[in-house]
């Protein structure tokens, strides 16, 4: 493993002294593998690197030590909608947003010079002096579009996806019920909540709708301006 710029270390170890913290290299072990990673990283996903390395080290000692990394702005802690901790490099003078893929949870850096500046002036414009700020926009990344099927039951919807009905499937009784609740083939519908369990919630022409999971099951979307095999499309760069 190459060693890190020696700034970094020089840098790490004068505020460790400055603070009595213990375990120097070992520490700083955990901050070179961490900067050699390029993804947003998990403890336990860090405990294993280092262990690829030849660092046994526990998992307590590792989440410890990047709390202090986080303490000293060595590294920044996120908490994306799953749940999970997940930890970044913080470089100085550097600010990011985030792409969260909700399918599989891949997580794109991005940044706008153009979207930072109208992020001032809308604060500036109300009397707010911004300090801080973080973007995370959730949505389904182009790899799991390409692999999606064109229609597909709405009980496989991500939440916050806006879909058009196509058809009803399940014979007479579940179209009548469907369409005495008030959907119809072709309504624009978003879906407001979908845990993977119990009963989902969708929004179409203005009105909330539960839908329990067999009867969404029943109901084959397409996604909202999906104009075909979206494996034809032009793949970002």
């Amino acid at each position: 493993m190459k060693p890190i710029h020696h700034q970094e270390k020089e840098q790490l170890k004068k505020l460790f002294q400055q603070e009595n913290i213990d375990a120097f290299e070992d520490r700083y072990n955990v901050l070179e593998a961490f900067l050699k990673t390029e993804r947003h990283i998990t403890t336990s996903e860090l405990v294993d690197i280092l262990r690829n390395y030849g660092h046994n080290y526990s998992t307590e000692f590792v989440r410890d030590t990047l709390r202090l990394m986080c303490r000293f702005g060595f590294a920044q802690k996120n908490r994306f909608n799953n749940g999970q901790v997940r930890y970044e490099h913080r470089h100085l003078g550097h600010h990011h947003d985030h792409l969260i893929c909700t399918k599989c949870q891949k997580i794109i850096e991005f940044s706008d010079e153009d979207l930072e500046r109208l992020q001032v002036q809308i604060a500036a414009a109300k009397g707010f002096l911004m300090l801080q700020h973080k973007m995370e926009i959730y949505g389904i990344c182009f790899q799991c579009l390409k692999q999606r099927v064109r229609l597909m039951p709405l009980i496989t919807a991500k939440q916050g996806e806006r879909l058009i009905i196509e058809e009803f499937t399940g014979g007479t009784a579940s179209r009548l019920r469907l369409m005495s609740m008030g959907l119809r083939v072709g309504d624009e519908i978003e879906v407001l909540t979908n845990q993977g369990r119990g009963q989902m919630v969708i929004a179409a022409g203005g009105r909330r709708y539960v839908l329990g999971r067999g009867l969404a099951q029943k109901i084959m979307t397409r996604q909202l301006g999906e104009g075909g095999d979206l494996s034809s499309a032009n793949e970002p760069s």
